[in-house]
């Protein structure tokens, strides 16, 4: 039947594949890379760090009480043979293993000129331990292994903390590919089913998936209808209808009834493997704030090596030599950036993995990062605003007859229509069903026509009217009238040979929840809203009403051809303004890649659109201002944490040189070990603090 209003020129669902570079998960951790000896393919994991500091713990205590510092302190001599070698020989044993992960690190930083907080803290300890030997052999009167013992337990238990952390909030790769199941249950040709693992599928096979059961791969069902789980996917909280002919992705669970699936993509090709992709590679792509800190921790090295050499020159000049080696190593252990490694990458992993919970994809961190500065947002309507598809949204009849008479006729004459305004009457009938009915019908251009209960009907648009010579009925004057000032289909339900019962309205629906997105943008801050789509200016107009737009404040672009798109952005960009896109369509790719982020609201299948930063799992536009709560939540974390490290520093290096010792403040190295340790503890705990941000909808 036709159509009787256009549709969206510019609009076209996706149909870009998900690129299949690499596996997710093979990429360098999230910014810890730069951590260099800390990759758990080289070793060095956080079970690693738990047995080293578990160990080195068991062999301080005692270095520690056969120190000088316990018994003097308590006014106690302890005379024990063999007390001097206590030290010295379990001294060695933290050193040379406890180390060994600092000192492997250090090799790295130097092997790649990058020198960083590996590099720091193997110079800590190894001035620490070659001045521990000489105190031994009686170069120094100082005895130091309690406090190397110290320094190398404490700098294990911060590292194992910090791999712990950063593993934790790595955790979304682990548990999205977890919803794989290991086998499937495949079809054959000849009814039986036969478990076979999940690698030995193949494209074009049925597999069963029972209730409770997850969806082995991508694909769609040729038999049964359930609610689906689509959560770690979509981040909808709600089951999902999927029916014979729709599309289901590989790790959703079937709730409540048995279906049998196509199988359409397999292993790298799944939208499950995008999304991991997409964790994956915002959690180790860098960002400004990154760079920052690499920057600083580099710096760092330069300075607290520098001071350090001052440090010695000083307390030296002043005849204190065994001072000099305690404030020096003291500079190196305090300047260790551990809470600065840790700032960046532990935000990036946790906001990259909080967000792939929620469907939300960040491809690009840098696209995350310019989120919080943005102040239009520039929506696609059809698809993004809008449903995409026709619904029945009003209803008139003439006296005499019911309105749910008129729409289970209409929907009874439609019934066998694959016209997408058939299908919406056909859907809008409910549990009530369409009529039945016989001796189907096609009229060209006009509409569709069949028998009920031995009276013929015929629905059509106004052409069917004029061909038929009908006047319309009074009644459905004003209501056509004001339909088609909006834009919307109308469709007349018609007894032959020549009575009109009814008009049905049909618009392509706008999205319960897209209201509320404008007003959570526009409480964010937003200045602008703005809607862009092919359709005629009062269709745009109508949709704009409806989901809040401000007369003379949001802006409505209407009849833009698809390759014009990005200059609306580009017109947005001259005045000054920072604009995120947020499109569906193929034909946005321009528009998505032009304006300063792109976002691409994907309804859970298309997870790798090259062109967008940020990617919508699913179909909700509320999720725009859940990145904007993100990115400035993540971005107040690291500067929070950048503060913290860098202040800490500057206050804590004077300190460890021993510029106000004169004063009787004067720190150890155990003691600036423990400081340091707790500064990357308040950094972690800061971090997780991000939590907080709400990336799930406000109810209603």
């Amino acid at each position: 039947m036709p159509a009787p209003s256009p549709p969206d020129p510019g609009h076209e669902r996706h149909a870009t594949p998900a690129t299949p570079p690499q596996r997710a998960g093979h990429d360098k951790h999230a910014g810890h890379d730069k951590h260099a000896g800390h990759d758990k393919h080289a070793g060095h994991d956080p079970a690693m760090f738990r047995r080293r500091f578990w160990g080195c713990l068991a062999l301080t205590i005692p270095v520690v009480l056969a120190s000088h510092l316990v018994w003097d302190q308590l006014g106690l001599s302890w005379d024990v043979p063999g007390r001097s070698w206590v030290g010295p020989v379990l001294g060695s044993v933290v050193f040379w293993w406890g180390g060994w992960p600092f000192l492997v690190g250090a090799v790295r930083e130097v092997r790649d000129r990058a020198p960083g907080m590996m590099l720091l803290v193997a110079m800590a300890i190894t001035v620490a331990y070659t001045a521990s030997l000489a105190t031994s052999v009686g170069v120094f009167d100082l005895d130091f292994w309690w406090e190397l013992a110290a320094l190398v337990t404490i700098m294990l238990l911060g590292h194992w903390q910090e791999m712990k952390a950063i593993g934790q909030a790595r955790g979304a790769l682990a548990a999205l590919a977890a919803l794989l199941p290991d086998e499937a249950e495949r079809v054959a040709a000849d009814g039986r089913v036969e478990a076979v693992p999940v690698a030995g599928l193949r494209v074009g096979d049925v597999v069963l998936v029972r209730p409770g059961g997850r969806v082995p791969a991508d694909g769609r069902i040729i038999d049964g209808g359930a609610e689906l789980d689509e959560s770690m996917i979509t981040g909808e909280s709600r089951p999902v209808a999927r029916s014979t002919g729709d599309r289901v992705v590989a790790g959703t669970v079937a709730t409540d009834s048995a279906i049998r699936v196509g199988v359409e993509a397999l292993g790298e090709q799944t939208a499950l493997a995008g999304i991991q992709r997409m964790v994956a590679q915002a959690q180790a792509s860098g960002g400004r704030t990154q760079l920052l800190a690499d920057r600083f921790a580099a710096a760092l090295f330069y300075v607290a090596t520098g001071t350090a050499v001052l440090t010695v020159l000083v307390w030296t000049a002043l005849g204190q030599p065994d001072e000099a080696v305690v404030r020096a190593v003291t500079v190196l252990v305090i300047a260790c950036p551990h809470a600065l490694g840790l700032a960046i990458p532990l935000v990036v992993a946790l906001s990259t993995a909080l967000a792939a919970r929620s469907g939300i994809l960040v491809k690009d961190r840098l696209a995350l990062e310019r989120m919080r500065t943005v102040d239009a947002v520039l929506f696609d309507k059809t698809g993004t605003l809008t449903r995409g598809e026709h619904a029945v949204t009003d209803l008139v009849t003439v006296p005499g007859i019911g309105r749910d008479e008129v729409l289970r006729i209409a929907a009874g004459v439609e019934s066998d229509s694959e016209h997408p305004l058939a299908r919406a009457i056909v859907a809008a009938a409910g549990h009530a069903g369409p009529a039945p009915a016989s001796g189907f019908r096609s009229l060209p251009g006009r509409g569709v026509q069949a028998t009920i209960d031995g009276t013929e009907y015929a629905v059509g648009g106004p052409a069917l009217l004029r061909e038929l010579g009908l006047p319309l009925p009074t009644e459905l004057v004003t209501a056509n009238e004001r339909w088609s000032a909006r834009g919307a289909a109308v469709l007349h339900l018609v007894r032959l040979p020549g009575t009109v019962l009814g008009a049905l309205a049909l618009t392509d629906e706008v999205r319960p929840e897209a209201r509320r997105a404008v007003d959570e943008l526009r409480a964010e801050g937003v200045r602008t809203i703005a809607m862009i789509t092919g359709d005629a200016r009062p269709v745009a107009e109508a949709v704009a009403a409806e989901v809040g737009f401000r007369p003379g404040v949001d802006e409505v672009f209407a009849e833009v051809l698809p390759g014009e798109k990005d200059d609306r952005v580009a017109e947005l960009q001259r005045r000054g303004l920072i604009v995120a896109m947020v499109g569906d369509g193929v034909n946005d790719a321009p528009a998505l890649a032009r304006a300063d982020v792109g976002i691409a609201i994907g309804a859970g299948t298309d997870v790798a659109i090259e062109s967008a930063g940020v990617v919508l799992a699913s179909s909700d536009p509320r999720g725009v201002g859940a990145v904007v709560r993100l990115s400035r939540g993540s971005y107040r974390k690291m500067r929070q944490n950048l503060a913290w490290a860098a202040g800490y520093n500057v206050v804590a290096l004077p300190l460890a040189a021993g510029v106000l010792a004169w004063a009787g403040v004067a720190l150890s190295p155990a003691v600036a070990a423990v400081l340091m340790s707790a500064s990357t503890i308040v950094v972690a705990l800061n971090a997780q603090l991000l939590r907080r941000v709400r990336l799930d909808p406000a109810p209603d």
